[in-house]
């Protein structure tokens, strides 16, 4: 990991440490640089908490970063990329992140460090946020510890995620927000059930279209829970179709009918507004045969094209 910064004009006198702190470099990795790594002006090593910065100071930071994670010549749908962030199209039934070492998967941390290695990036993986298996579309990845640090803190994630999901049946409002708090389900690694002793979780929804007792929806998560969508679908009692682990199996689609299609954010170095959009797969579009008219249609135009 290397930070380099050429100190503004209009900077005022201010420490190595207070400087990092501004450009959102987190407690973790400043002491990581100060204890592991090293940390120039102009140059020269420096004491950072007792340097004081001048326009014009050219500060430079190094850091070695080790993964385990194994590179694999992997497809990798790139949707944006600059030297700060990497935004791609997860297809369904890949893994984010591999569960284990002593169970390798083609997972898309794997296709991702391939490709940072062939393009000479000396980078490791750093998702900002995580999609189910199946559950396809954007994951924004940080490509540096600080950058993860500027669009996360406490207070929840400083980008916006949008998804497509079909729910069974009509819901009855057109636009709501889902407030239930959920916690994992006793005895299972992975399942989550609402709980009023669980973390506080809300998604946003918006009905686009309905026909044959299916919801198109577009969905929002405030929070990020794991597979927050989906149980809070399932407990109003319209889970999402395909959705063998809350309840909608469907012979029309093979996994959970979501996808992540849009992402917004403020991007975290030139503070300009990002987004970044990409349509459904063909499993969900094919989806559009159970409508009866041209609802389905308009409404992938009006979103995507």
């Amino acid at each position: 990991m290397r930070l380099h910064y050429i100190i503004p004009e209009a900077l005022t006198a201010l420490s190595v440490r207070a400087f990092l702190k501004r450009q959102g470099v987190s407690l973790h990795l400043w002491r990581s640089l100060k204890h592991n790594g090293t940390i120039t002006v102009n140059g020269q090593p420096v004491i950072a908490a007792l340097t004081i910065l001048h326009p014009g100071d050219e500060l430079t930071c190094e850091l070695a970063e080790t993964s385990a994670i194994e590179p694999l010549p992997l497809p990798l749908d790139i949707r944006y990329e600059d030297e700060a962030l990497l935004i791609v199209n997860k297809p369904a039934a890949q893994l984010v992140h591999p569960v284990s070492r002593q169970r390798p998967e083609a997972t898309l941390a794997n296709a991702v460090t391939y490709y940072y290695q062939q393009t000479g990036q000396n980078l490791i993986f750093h998702p900002l946020h995580r999609l189910d298996r199946n559950t396809s579309g954007l994951l924004l990845i940080a490509k540096q510890p600080h950058i993860q640090a500027c669009l996360t803190d406490t207070a929840g994630p400083r980008f916006c995620r949008h998804y497509l999901g079909v729910a069974t049946g009509c819901l009855r409002s057109s636009e709501g927000v889902i407030d239930i708090a959920l916690r994992r389900k006793p005895g299972s690694l992975i399942e989550q059930q609402p709980s009023p002793e669980g973390r506080p979780a809300q998604t946003s929804y918006r009905l686009l279209t309905k026909a044959r007792e299916l919801s198109l929806l577009a969905l929002s998560p405030v929070t990020g829970r794991t597979h927050q969508i989906r149980v809070h679908l399932a407990a109003i009692g319209h889970p999402l179709l395909g959705d063998d682990l809350y309840g909608a199996p469907s012979p029309f689609i093979h996994r959970q009918a979501l996808h992540a299609f849009r992402l917004d954010l403020t991007h975290p170095v030139t503070r300009q507004p990002l987004s970044v959009s990409v349509p459904p797969p063909e499993d969900f579009l094919r989806l559009g045969n159970l409508w009866e008219g041209p609802d389905w249609a308009e409404t992938f135009r009006e979103l995507f094209f």
